[in-house]
């Protein structure tokens, strides 16, 4: 392993003693942060005893990206720093930032919406590989993860018996976490998922899948579909602008996004407290918890400033105010 500056004899020593116990995955990234620093040691330091407080605060000043990944970066050097004390040098060990919750979704517009469901809708399949029922599959499925907030994981392996049209109830099986949980459905979502499982010769049936692939005995791709949606988005110039690249951009699982921050606006229309609705929402989401819940209620302040200005108005409420000068 070739490292360029003055400690690249330790640090390729130090990186074969950590490659014997790390796996495939944690030694690519390693080795990533291991050339990152000899890179900036390369072109600052000519001798040694120069990794100084200075000189770290510097090189810790030139980090970017999501806060856990600065953390484990932070981690890697530390630990190779310690390996060099070991020969006597004198070097200051960085301390281990706090990782934030740093994840931002991506919103989608009103505006947006609309391109992408309109574009669903009017979809040529140009494409002879492609599979001939997406055309018919992609806008229901869309529709699903838009008006009840699922997976697309989990709803691609919906199966017919756990599909209840008449109380317009679905039934999840086995999700993420291995939970279980009924998903009930707006009278508008019910009607269509009617209307689509007349047209693919699904009524009164109680087995195999709500989303059968043509080809095979399984259920439609979720890579074709992830496809179909990117090439929507592509087609109609839906990007982030300036985004950060620790950021989540447009993508499938957005719709999820969608639901929860358009749940939780509708809740605030109606006078419900935010206490009350999230445990609803996280139950109904399948979450773990309500902190997971709280993650999906992260949004744009530019997007939707009449939102930001309710939430900021029911926090004013729990924090009483302090008078400084008493």
């Amino acid at each position: 392993m070739v490292f360029n500056s003055i400690y690249s004899d330790q640090m390729s020593r130090y990186y074969a003693l950590r490659s014997a116990s790390l796996s495939d995955s944690a030694r690519k990234h390693e080795l990533c942060y291991l050339r990152r620093f000899d890179a900036y040691a390369a072109t600052r330091l000519k001798s040694y005893g120069g990794i100084t407080e200075a000189f770290i605060s510097e090189w810790m000043g030139t980090l970017s990206g999501k806060s856990s990944s600065v953390e484990n970066e932070v981690i890697v050097i530390r630990q190779f720093l310690n390996f060099i004390r070991l020969s006597g040098e004198r070097v200051f060990l960085p301390s281990v930032p706090k990782v934030r919750d740093d994840y931002v979704p991506y919103i989608f517009s009103d505006m947006e919406l609309d391109r992408i469901f309109q574009a669903a809708d009017n979809v040529i399949q140009k494409d002879p590989k492609a599979d001939p029922y997406l055309v018919v599959e992609f806008p229901v499925i869309l529709r699903l993860l838009y008006s009840c907030g699922l997976r697309i994981g989990e709803t691609l392996k919906i199966n017919m018996q756990d599909v209840d049209l008449e109380n317009g109830i679905l039934r999840m099986v086995n999700t993420k976490g291995d939970k279980h949980r009924l998903v009930p459905m707006s009278s508008g979502m019910t009607d269509i998922l009617t209307s689509y499982c007349m047209a693919m010769g699904l009524s009164g049936k109680n087995t195999g899948w709500l989303f059968p692939a043509s080809r095979s005995d399984s259920h439609i791709s979720d890579k074709a579909v992830k496809r179909r949606f990117e090439t929507i988005l592509r087609d109609n110039g839906i990007r982030p602008e300036r985004r950060r690249k620790h950021e989540r951009g447009p993508c499938l699982h957005c719709m999820r996004h969608v639901f929860a921050f358009k749940s939780y606006a509708q809740a605030e229309r109606h006078g419900r407290h935010l206490n009350d609705a999230i445990p609803f929402l996280s139950i109904y989401l399948g979450h773990e918890g309500i902190n997971e819940t709280a993650r999906y209620l992260k949004f744009s302040s530019e997007l939707f400033p009449e939102s930001v200005e309710a939430f900021g108005d029911f926090m004013s409420g729990l924090l009483p105010e302090v008078d400084y000068g008493a």
